[in-house]
């Protein structure tokens, strides 16, 4: 990893980046061997069966209780055997499984509830009912995800908001090079392998420390910076410390052996910014420049990758950080939180602006609704018990040590990265988004079929709140069902009075664990999970947060740059160069969120996104594919429990076309969008079109109108059915770019 060819902005990949042992069923593929993506083919979909047509529209969501039983409404067009098409309407229930990383539901169990044929009398009606049935499809459907979130929009659903903590962090400006070193509490030195030099493991940089000149070294790019005091004083040197020309290759070392000795630069001295806890950094490119955006009063930042507003009546600035909004009457602060009082502007911002991404941070907005909803859909995995126990691990610094969760009876263990909740003389292991229960805090370790319900209630203050994003459903004798929400990887629903938005972390600050004992050769360092201090962007496609800025450092942050693990007796360190268009990583990396870690080599041109673990991407439980050829497309899936289908052809629907314009009313009928935006409804007589119905005493036009309420019903699910569409047509585009993310 060479950083003076590094992208300006430096990802962190830091979930559990474990490739997939041979034959285990438990930890998922790495991503860039999974099964090609799956996504929506298309609607309407056909079916051919024993002579009989069946060609069925997308569905119109009534509900999507807890994002795992799905209601909806079908239209479909039924011609039977030798008879003449009838249009109808289903109710359908069915249970549902989420692939996050390919955007695509699965439909599994479809139950039809009722079948309404508007033109037929009774008898007739029971015939054809018996000839849809016979052509629902039984293995399966996929519809896009994008489809269901722009749905939902019509739909009744309850949000519960964090309690967070919106004081801002410290937040430093600088309009010349600069870089932000962050030490969490006081520094925790480790011996370089075989070598005298030390190196800080809590920081976000690399920086040494020479105990016979009492100096500490930073590698900033290619400059050499040195200090007697962390805090200030820091001078370029061209004199290092001789055991560093001793580093030990192929232990994310390498850049820094690169700069070993100080090589000839012209690159400018950054000015260094010290925080002993995770602050944030504005860092222009020269003096600020600003440009307008269109139809509103507001200036956006340009020579910075900063989301830096500037309100052009009020004259106060507006900083994104974390998700969570803050102003100032100047760059050099001080800084309050605006999320409750955001100007009105904010949500006026096209969608085609050069900032259009803060949207999603805008309560109010529809890209906010999205990102909320999405960040309240579970991803689901159905869990191997015995293969999940062989992996269900715990190590202690010392015996294990438990502290009391505030406003529960419960307790948390402290000496170890990994989750473990006391209840009584039971203790619950969280482990990569499955739950795990034992009698001993250092197990063995059994699957749990569920967890105590006080849980649930562990507060937002508490470094392991995430675990309350985690629920354990459906227990047999040999799996569980799984399943967790984007709070679990750090992706909040904070709420304001204009409405909800995603942020990152809680807000609170979660001082790390740190131990200096005699039992171990160095001193015990366990981050928490932190709210700031990574540069945590959040993009829409993947529904979590990035994080990550140049200078930020190599490691992105103090809160993910190191641990160490007792079990292997070493220090762990995060070494990744990623940009907005892919990138190239050899890492260790460490996940606070989920206190995993793990060893990769890996290429990939993808956004990344927090917390890569067992079940969020679902790879084990829910495989899909797709062959495409000059004959057509062929798409289709199978679960862990044996359930397969294939989406395209075979026994379940054929794409045909794009012509997906008809919708089934609240009312029973069977309702087409026509071009010019009116309605038509289908009856004995075929297709007419519908008005609004006229006030009371006035001659009613034929055919017979329907009321307001059905009328803005239907519009609504054109709108979000056209939206989905589009919505799905982006992240097509987003996948067949590489996964670039338009920074």
């Amino acid at each position: 990893m060479n950083r003076s060819t590094a992208p300006a902005l430096a990802i962190l990949l830091s979930g559990l980046l474990v490739l997939q042992p041979t034959g285990g069923p438990f930890f998922q593929a790495n991503a860039q061997t999974a099964a090609p993506s799956l996504s929506d083919p298309g609607w309407p979909r056909q079916i051919v069966k024993n002579g009989s047509t069946l060609v069925y529209y997308q569905p119109q969501v009534d509900e999507w209780n807890n994002s795992q039983l799905l209601t909806c409404r079908i239209a479909f067009s039924l011609t039977p055997s030798g008879g003449k098409n009838v249009m109808g309407v289903a109710s359908v229930q069915a249970s549902t499984l989420v692939d996050k990383t390919d955007r695509t539901v699965v439909l599994r169990n479809i139950n039809v509830t009722s079948v309404r044929f508007p033109s037929l009398n009774a008898s007739d009606a029971t015939s054809a009912e018996a000839v849809f049935r016979s052509l629902v499809p039984q293995g399966g459907e996929t519809i896009s995800l994008d489809r269901l979130l722009a749905d939902l929009q019509n739909t009744k659903s309850v949000t519960k908001p964090v309690v967070t903590n919106n004081s801002p962090p410290t937040i430093f400006y600088s309009a010349s090079p600069a870089v932000l070193v962050m030490v969490q509490g006081e520094p925790v030195l480790a011996k370089v392998k075989g070598e005298d030099i030390e190196y800080i493991v809590n920081t976000n940089w690399d920086i040494f420390f020479d105990k016979s000149s009492k100096s500490y070294f930073l590698l900033a790019d290619t400059v050499w910076l040195t200090t007697k005091d962390l805090k200030s004083g820091w001078t370029v040197t061209k004199t290092l410390p001789k055991d560093l020309a001793k580093l030990p290759p192929n232990e994310n070392w390498d850049d820094v052996r690169r700069m070993i000795p100080p090589p000839a630069t012209t690159a400018p001295v950054p000015q260094v910014f010290f925080s002993s806890t995770p602050a944030e950094l504005i860092l222009f490119t020269g003096s600020p420049v600003y440009a307008r955006i269109q139809g509103t009063r507001l200036l956006y930042a340009t020579n910075t990758d900063n989301d830096l507003f500037l309100d052009n009546i009020a004259r106060e600035f507006y900083i994104l950080l974390s998700g969570r909004w803050f102003k100032s009457a100047a760059l050099g602060g001080p800084w309050s939180y605006a999320g409750d009082s955001l100007p009105a502007d904010f949500a006026k911002i096209p969608t085609d602006s050069p900032r259009a991404r803060v949207l999603a941070s805008v309560p109010g907005t529809i890209e906010a609704s999205d990102a909320v909803l999405l960040a309240q859909v579970p991803t689901t995995a159905i869990v191997n018990r015995a293969e999940a126990e062989k992996s269900a691990a715990v190590t202690y610094v010392g015996n294990p040590q438990f502290k009391p969760i505030e406003q529960t009876k419960l307790e948390y263990a402290v000496n170890t990265d990994q989750r473990v909740i006391k209840d009584g003389d039971l203790y619950y292991l969280c482990f990569q988004g499955v739950w795990f229960m034992s009698t001993q805090a250092t197990g063995p370790w059994k699957t749990a079929d569920s967890v105590p319900p006080e849980i649930y209630t562990i507060p937002p203050s508490s470094p392991v709140y995430n675990v309350t994003y985690v629920y354990q459903t459906n227990p047999t004798s040999t799996t569980v069902e799984c399943s967790h929400t984007a709070g679990y990887l750090g992706a909040m629903v904070i709420g304001v009075a204009a409405g909800f938005a995603i942020a990152y972390g809680t807000g609170f600050y979660y001082p790390p664990y740190m131990y200096w004992g005699p039992m171990y050769p160095y001193p015990i360092y366990h981050p928490w999970p932190a709210t700031y201090g990574a540069r945590a962007v959040y993009n829409p496609w993947t529904g979590g947060f990035a994080v990550g800025h140049a200078a930020y450092g190599p490691f992105a942050a103090a809160g993910t740059s190191a641990w160490y693990n007792p079990a292997t007796g070493r220090y762990g360190r995060a070494a990744s160069v990623q940009g907005w268009y892919g990138g190239r990583t050899a890492a260790s990396a460490y996940n606070p969120w989920t206190g995993g870690y793990g060893h990769t080599v890996q290429g990939h041109n993808a956004y990344s996104q927090w917390g890569s673990s067992v079940a969020t991407r679902g790879g084990q439980w829910v495989q899909s594919g797709h062959v495409a050829t000059s004959a057509g497309s062929v798409a289709g899936f199978r679960t862990s429990t044996g359930r397969a289908g294939a989406v395209v052809r075979g026994t379940n629907g054929t794409v045909i076309g794009s012509n997906n314009h008809i919708y089934a009313g609240n009312d029973g009928n069977v309702y087409r969008h026509e071009q010019g935006g009116g309605w038509s409804r289908y009856g004995s007589e075929g297709w007419n079109q519908v008005h609004p119905s006229r006030p009371a005493g006035e001659i009613q036009s034929t055919p017979r109108g329907f009321g307001s309420e059905e009328r803005s019903g239907l519009d609504r699910s054109a709108f979000s059915r056209s939206r989905g569409q589009f919505q799905t047509n982006r992240f097509h585009s987003f996948q067949r770019m590489g996964g670039r993310f338009r920074r």
